[in-house]
């Protein structure tokens, strides 16, 4: 019989050596005899034909046999190893899957360099460490060596490792109604999505003003505008009912996150509809929470009452005019990829065919979402706040099990979001309780003041400086409690007509939200959809602005003259 051979022998020799002494001959024949007899082989037989080995043979045939023209060497390697050198290949070394360490360098280094600074005059110290530590915060959420939500916490570590704030002072912010109803928004909108009303009304929209990305956008803007008036807050108008219709149209029109079709659709929708969403707000006395502080500071600082219709007469010129101009600017510097679809509404119209008529779940949801809305409308006079509707909303989503608390847990953008969106109002709103922005607001009247220009021109800068003072705050509510009575008092002082200072001021403390992704209420809700980078939300941010201020002094300042505002 040929010898068995393998490369993991061991130096064995060959299974034909260590052979029974009864052949498979012998044994086939043995077998075929006892068969003729009408007989099976027994164990006797058996242990006849095969001969246990001695002490000796076990010694022999263990011993390792020799190759050919060599000594016997016994071997535990494979003889393929042994013929040559082993390979051990290192394995690949582990990714880091820490922080991006330049960004992260980059925002440490520019809040130390801010802290060893000497304050300057007027300034608290504690003040001054605040505003470094506020800085770098800033710095690390636009360089994004970790998530925001985690460069935001680190924030706030730093603020109670330097004593800087306390515990409760640094997270006092999550207290925020703000914070929640953002978060509270993305909830609804999983379950707009989730029971399919989202895909229903943005087929309805498609199969109107789908045939061109532009139209499907001004339908939306106009459709946020109309609702200003009657909802006061602009996160509940964002977050409660538009971004869940944006994300639905942008999954309808093939535009998702992280497959690299946000540029199809998504990425200028979710722009257009947050940089229109602060023009509305501004349209309007009840278009945010905030404006009626505005009214309050301006009659108590000129004696002028604002009302809703003299408000409304100023703005609608300019407003319109930004909603016009905006979305169009947009789509020429940002443009969608897909910007014409003739085939689209009828699609959108065949889709609403197959879905067929509503299901209970659309139901219970649609109900919801009126119930929210009309609490959003009439909650000043039953004394219900937006954040409060929300959670009643909410609770009937959880209760009829349309969203679960297991799928709100793992809404990880609505939570990112709560994160960073309360670390930086409690850091802005700290700023101003240290003194911070008195002392800003006082340097800048001082400085303007003492150019000698006139009035239009003193005007025109403290507008500018009141504007893009908004990168220090993350609260609209923040920047106008802290900064609109001084910038008005100086810029009467200065000869500009009291109304028309109040008026300015006021419309743009809605206006400047516009500049970055915390500065009002609606932009965590848009920004945190995921389809714009965040160099980008800010780069137009600052764009938009730059036209929006030309509209609302150019033109705005034509109408006012008109209707004799001064």
């Amino acid at each position: 019989m040929a010898s068995l051979t393998s490369p993991y022998s061991l130096g064995f020799p060959s299974l034909s050596s260590c052979r029974p002494r009864a052949t498979l001959s012998s044994l086939s024949q043995s077998k075929s005899v006892n068969a003729a007899r009408g007989s099976h082989l027994d164990r006797n037989s058996f242990t006849r034909s095969f001969r246990i080995p001695s002490a000796p043979d076990l010694r022999r045939l263990l011993r390792p046999s020799p190759s050919p023209g060599t000594a016997r060497t016994p071997s535990l390697v494979p003889r393929s190893a042994a013929s040559s050198p082993a390979i051990v290949s290192s394995p690949p070394p582990e990714p880091w899957r820490g922080a991006a360490l330049k960004p992260l360098a980059a925002s440490i280094a520019a809040g130390v360099i801010l802290w060893f600074v000497p304050p300057p005059a007027g300034v608290a110290r504690n003040a001054w460490q605040l505003l470094a530590i506020f800085i770098a915060t800033i710095v690390g959420i636009i360089t994004q060596p970790l998530p925001l939500g985690a460069v935001a916490l680190m924030g706030l570590g730093a603020c109670v490792l330097t004593k800087t704030l306390t515990f409760a002072a640094a997270f006092s912010a999550f207290g925020d109604p703000i914070p929640w109803l953002i978060a509270l928004a993305f909830f609804f909108a999983r379950g707009f999505i989730k029971t399919g009303l989202g895909n229903r009304i943005a087929y309805q929209f498609v199969s109107v003003f789908g045939s061109s990305s532009l139209g499907l956008g001004y339908s939306l803007v106009f459709s946020e505008a109309l609702l200003a008036p009657a909802i006061p807050s602009v996160s509940a108008r964002a977050g409660g009912i538009f971004l869940p219709l944006v994300k639905s149209l942008c999954a309808a029109c093939g535009s998702n996150i992280g497959d690299g079709t946000e540029r199809r659709l998504g990425s200028w929708l979710m722009l257009t509809c947050f940089q229109t969403s602060v023009i509305s707000s501004a349209m309007f006395l009840t278009g945010m929470a905030a404006n009626p502080l505005s009214v309050n500071l301006v009659a108590g600082a000129t004696g002028h009452t604002i009302g809703w219709t003299q408000w409304a007469v100023a703005a609608i010129v300019p407003g319109l005019t930004s909603l016009i101009v905006v979305p169009l600017l947009l789509y020429l510097i940002y443009p969608p990829t897909v910007k014409s679809s003739p085939d689209a509404p009828k699609l959108a119209r065949e889709k609403l065919e197959k879905m067929g008529p509503m299901t209970k779940n659309e139901i219970i949801m649609s109900l919801t979402l009126l119930i929210t809305v009309g609490l959003w409308v009439f909650g000043g006079i039953l004394n219900i706040d937006a954040v409060t509707a929300a959670i009643l909303g909410l609770s009937v989503l959880l209760t009829t099990g349309i969203v679960t608390w297991k799928e709100c847990l793992g809404e990880a953008i609505a939570w990112d979001t709560l994160t960073w969106f309360a670390a930086l109002i409690a850091m802005a709103g700290y700023l101003n309780k240290y003194g911070l922005i008195s002392w800003f607001s006082q340097t800048v009247v001082k400085f303007v003041g003492g150019l000698g220009l006139s009035w239009q021109l003193s005007f025109g800068i403290l507008v500018l400086l009141y504007f893009y003072s908004h990168y220090l705050f993350a609260s609209g509510a923040a920047h106008i409690g802290a900064m609109l009575t001084a910038f008005l008092s100086v810029s009467t002082a200065l000869g500009t007509p009291p109304l028309l200072s109040a008026l300015v001021l006021s419309f743009l403390s809605n206006i400047m939200g516009g500049l970055t992704h915390y500065g009002i209420g609606s932009a965590p809700v848009f920004y945190g959809a995921g389809y714009v980078p965040l160099a980008t939300w800010w780069g137009y941010g600052f764009i938009v602005s730059v036209v929006n201020i030309a509209i609302w002094l150019g033109v705005g300042g034509f109408w006012w003259k008109t209707i004799g505002l001064w």
